[in-house]
């Protein structure tokens, strides 16, 4: 078993990148869904401004996280707004009658994101990333 460990902590650095850059467009896909309306999404056709923020947010930094610019930051920032999601948008949905379980509220993709863009601003962008450039570069 140490054997295969070590075989896969060698690609470690660059699953993180690669975990980065896939974190960001699948953010950056609801932003686009949000903001630019594309594709057509019945849920997203008329949405409130709250929403409209959040696909801003969703949009700006998703992009950042995918090139791995400010990773950490834009992480952060994310993390909190996806917990904020879920609390506001989904598990609260009825305030008289809430209902804790993601799968039965919708809310599991917004704690998926929570905890991955969590683990993003604690680990960084990695080494396939704007950020590390900036680095090296000064």
């Amino acid at each position: 078993m140490d054997q295969f460990d070590r075989m896969l902590a060698k690609y470690q650095p660059v699953a993180l990148s690669l975990f980065r850059f896939i974190t960001g467009l699948l953010l950056l896909q609801y932003g686009v869904a949000k903001i630019f309306k594309f594709p057509v999404i019945p849920m997203f056709a008329n949405i409130p401004p709250l929403i409209t923020a959040a696909g801003t947010i969703e949009l700006v930094l998703g992009a950042l996280l995918m090139i791995g610019l400010f990773t950490r930051l834009s992480a952060f920032i994310l993390s909190g707004q996806m917990a904020f999601a879920y609390f506001l948008g989904h598990m609260f949905k009825k305030p008289e009658e809430p209902v804790f379980l993601p799968l039965l509220n919708g809310g599991t993709a917004a704690i998926l994101f929570c905890f991955a863009c969590l683990y993003l601003a604690t680990a960084g962008g990695g080494p396939i990333s704007a950020d590390a450039m900036l680095r090296k570069k000064n």
